[in-house]
């Protein structure tokens, strides 16, 4: 897997959280919720890994794949280096649908899961199978040579960051700080390239619905209003109703609610970990 960084804080010996960050974003994603955490007293041991190919961590290997199954694996030799049998899992949109595999998949070491804008995995229809494989393909072999953009400095990365993620300068800046990397001429996203391909193989709606009732802990789905274009309502609802011991809250904001309103979302989890 290479070489792993993160964030650790909160308090040793109190429940362990595993916090999953979104795609393209990286460990920094959690710091406002973790200093809400401190400034509400709710202790908790929380660690943020950059997940591989992400911030400061390593990227896959050549040939290596950035699938979901991968993912879950390196959750749970993050949780193996940390000497964690047990944990609750924290995650953010990818970060989400990664944590739904995993606690799906191995119940016996996650305790609780809260998911923040997305459960389960997106779907696809069973008759795009062959045309998802071939333009992943397509797209894959056509990535070798392409260019990084340079930036000069890190205030139009910031700028860039807001735009695509329509987030406000503060939350941007976290993210940047710790995604970017020193190059002659400035900077550049220190995410792997390889992440912005095609998903080669989705699961169907039903594989999708059948992984989300697996999942056997107790499990809170935060979501903002309005939804996402690719999770609408009433999918999202449906989904959610899915889990056996699973909640949802619903509160107004963006897609990184957790990172602009850190405080309302500190609210909805409320001590959920703690119980």
């Amino acid at each position: 897997m290479g070489r792993m960084a993160g964030l650790r804080g909160g308090t040793p010996g109190a429940p362990r959280v595993l916090a999953l960050h979104g795609w393209l974003d990286n460990a920094a994603s959690f710091v406002p919720l973790a200093a809400e955490f401190e400034r509400t007293g709710m202790h908790v041991e929380l660690v943020a890994p950059d997940l591989p190919g992400h911030g400061r961590s390593a990227h896959l290997p050549p040939g290596a794949d950035y699938s979901f199954a991968g993912a879950l694996h390196a959750v749970l030799d993050i949780a193996d280096a940390l000497g964690w049998d047990g944990f609750a899992l924290l995650g953010h949109s990818m970060g989400a649908g990664i944590a739904s595999l995993v606690a799906a998949g191995a119940p016996e070491r996650v305790q609780r899961l809260l998911a923040i804008e997305a459960l389960g995995a997106l779907p696809e229809a069973a008759d795009r199978t062959v045309a998802r494989l071939r333009e992943a393909v397509a797209a894959t072999r056509a990535l070798p040579g392409k260019r990084l953009r340079v930036f000069p400095d890190l205030e139009p990365a910031v700028r860039a960051r807001m735009r695509a993620n329509e987030l406000g300068e503060a939350a941007a800046r976290l993210l940047v700080e710790r995604g970017v990397r020193a190059v002659p001429g400035g900077c550049e996203w220190s995410s792997d390239p390889r992440l912005t391909l095609p998903t080669m193989v989705r699961m169907t709606q039903a594989q999708v619905r059948n992984l989300i009732g697996g999942i056997e802990c107790p499990a809170r789905v935060i979501h903002a209003d309005p939804p996402q274009p690719y999770l609408p309502e009433p999918l999202r609802s449906e989904h959610a109703a899915l889990l056996p011991r699973g909640e949802l809250i619903v509160l107004p904001g963006g897609h990184h609610l957790h990172m602009e309103d850190p405080r309302a979302v500190a609210a909805a989890i409320g001590d959920f970990f703690l119980r």
